[in-house]
């Protein structure tokens, strides 16, 4: 798989929760290193490059002091929540270098997410995408997944975007044979000002599979279930389903799953899943539990069907390709295609300053 990193985009670093005040945060996003903190209580959060202007020592094995700042673990640089190094104890009564200081990403924090664009415009025009219902009182949001993939991140939106595998990975909980035989549409109009591609699939009088019917207490149902790229991290899938005839009326339920793909490397990637249903919709074989309660009680099993699938394929792509006659592709694979070819379309964007750089 060639080069697939996008770094003009904005990623999840996280819920705003997992980055409590005073406490240091070390990642790395499409393979750059990253420390970030929020500052104090009710605070912004702040990020920079994860490395010390002095001799690279990664910054999140430092501390926060009480006066607010963080101190490298390695020589005890000093640097404010703005990156400016304020203090460099071996060099008492001198000036601080105007270079010693940190480089600054650009952080939004809504609907209970922590964005971070990490290209390098630091006023992008481009807004990270909205999930309105993970911080609003008519839905129950309930986080089902966070966990490092060892994948490309690419296999990932693939496998998202491809409901034609229900069966046979999925068969018994969420899929069956004549799930793959629902008739797909594509769309590949912008969502938020992103290049997206979404399917389709509408099915009526259709036997749900097993988890769905325990979900929502219906057997036979009219289906709305669409799985929309947002962006290259974000995808969207909304399932909607009813008795025959009776979509968009009180009987209707469903979820929202939001995944957030957020690329660490070429070779690994951090999955997010965080599953939505109306709140005070109930699980018809227990009132007291909400559905979205169920639905994160039984979705780590598909899941773990997929990373097996993920890992499998990830494990043949490290191979040579020798004697491989090559992917055959199908319908189904149009929205996989469609994805494949904003991605490189974004990867290649990102090149084409250096590239024509060395030609001059």
């Amino acid at each position: 798989m060639k080069e697939t990193l996008i770094r003009n985009l904005w990623y999840v670093a996280g819920t705003s929760d997992e980055f409590a005040p005073g406490q240091l945060v070390g990642q790395t996003i499409v393979g750059l290193p990253l420390v970030l903190w929020r500052p104090e209580a009710g605070g912004e959060v702040v990020a920079f490059d994860g490395r010390c202007c002095h001799k690279r020592m990664p910054l999140a094995a430092g501390k926060l002091l009480a006066d607010g700042t963080l101190e490298c673990a390695y020589h005890g640089l000093c640097f404010d929540s703005a990156g400016k190094c304020v203090k460099i104890p071996s060099q008492p009564g001198r000036a601080i270098p105007s270079r010693a200081k940190l480089r600054p990403y650009p952080i939004v924090e809504q609907d209970g997410m922590v964005w971070i664009w990490m290209g390098d415009d630091a006023n992008p025009a481009l807004r990270p995408p909205r999930i309105p219902e993970l911080a609003s009182p008519e839905w129950e949001a309930i986080r089902v997944q966070n966990a490092e993939v060892p994948t490309n991140y690419l296999l990932l939106i693939e496998n998202l975007l491809d409901i034609s595998h229900f069966y046979p990975l999925h068969d018994g909980n969420i899929g069956d044979i004549a799930n793959s035989e629902i008739p797909v549409e594509f769309s590949h109009e912008g969502v938020q000002g992103n290049r997206s591609v979404t399917s389709v699939r509408k099915a009526e009088s259709y036997r749900h599979p097993p988890y769905l019917e325990d979900f929502f207490g219906y057997e036979l149902v009219d289906r709305h279930h669409s799985h929309s790229m947002i962006s290259p991290a974000a995808i969207r899938v909304d399932l909607r389903c009813a008795p025959p005839g009776r979509l968009e009326t009180e009987e209707e339920r469903g979820y929202i799953l939001t995944h957030l793909i957020t690329p660490i490397d070429e070779r690994h990637h951090r999955w997010r899943v965080i599953a939505a249903c109306r709140a005070g919709h109930r699980w018809p074989a227990d009132p007291s539990v909400s559905t979205v309660a169920r639905v994160a009680e039984k979705f780590p099993g598909v899941i773990a069907q997929d990373l097996w699938a993920l890992t499998e394929q990830q494990r043949m792509l490290d191979l040579a390709d020798t004697h491989y006659l090559g992917e055959m592709h199908l319908r189904a694979d149009t929205g996989i295609l469609k994805a494949r070819e904003i991605v490189r379309d974004m990867v290649a964007a990102e090149a084409q300053p250096a590239s024509q750089a060395v030609a001059a």
